[in-house]
């Protein structure tokens, strides 16, 4: 089975110019089949303020009513994605830029209000992974924005985490999977103010005991839950690393043993 290289990377290293080209050039050195995730709230949350729409967030994440609904669909599926196609295909990457809606990739529903109404925010139901498959062997690299829909019309704000990790999990029956979550630190850290202390390999175990330590908090927490469950479901590896270190050779390994 060949290899699959889904490479989810953060916001803030996707709206700096200079981190974007660092990480698209290191992209596409990557061998073989690969796939970008990507983010965008500090685009989103700044085009909103232009445009007089308040941001509210609950615990890091976005409260998307519809005019929210409306900033995000325009930057994620707009400007911050088709940015990052224009320049993979400036690197000879032919580069796909989709949302959940496009081939009907990603459905998902509208989350319950209860216990916070985070309003059009979706948790993905179904991937279909035999569809990406199918672009992937034609030699095309999907750029994947986060948004989802609910086939009732509705684009939906999805985690973009959670995307990587439901897509990869989707994959796992047609290639030997490699997730990779990067973003401004260089792993899941002992100290979070010491970028040395870079714990290497986490386990379930590990994890419970690094929450209970409060070594493992806040946003760390979903995005290592992410990582276990798509290792449990059949995923090679998933590295938690810097943006400048795609090519795995440094990070925190999340493994199921």
């Amino acid at each position: 089975m060949e290899k699959l290289t889904i490479i989810k990377v953060g916001g803030k290293i996707v709206e700096e110019p200079d981190s974007l080209a660092q990480l698209l050039n290191d992209f596409a050195r990557i061998p073989g089949h690969k796939m970008l995730v990507h983010g965008g709230g500090r685009s989103a949350t700044r085009i909103a303020t232009q445009l007089g729409i308040e941001t509210k967030m609950v615990d890091g994440r976005r409260i998307t009513d519809s005019e929210m609904l409306n900033v995000v669909t325009m930057v994620y599926g707009g400007l911050v994605n088709k940015n990052i196609v224009a320049n993979l295909q400036a690197r000879n990457i032919n580069a796909l830029g989709l949302t959940g809606a496009d081939m009907n990739v990603i459905e998902s529903h509208k989350r319950q209000p209860n216990p916070i109404d985070f309003g059009y925010v979706g948790d993905v139901d179904k991937v279909d992974g035999g569809r990406l498959a199918q672009l992937i062997d034609s030699g095309i690299v999907p750029v994947m924005a986060p948004l989802t829909h609910n086939r009732q019309g509705n684009l939906l704000n999805t985690n973009a985490d959670t995307i990587a990790g439901e897509v990869a999990k989707a994959m796992t029956p047609y290639y030997n999977i490699s997730l990779m979550f990067c973003f401004e630190k260089a792993g899941v850290l002992q100290d979070e103010n010491d970028e040395s202390t870079v714990i290497p390999h986490i386990n379930a175990a590990d994890f419970k005991r690094l929450v209970d330590e409060g070594i493992i908090q806040g946003g760390m927490i979903p995005k290592i839950q992410n990582a276990l469950e798509a290792v449990d479901a059949g995923v090679k590896e998933v590295i938690i690393t810097k943006a400048t270190a795609i090519d795995g050779s440094r990070g925190t390994k999340i493994t199921n043993n």
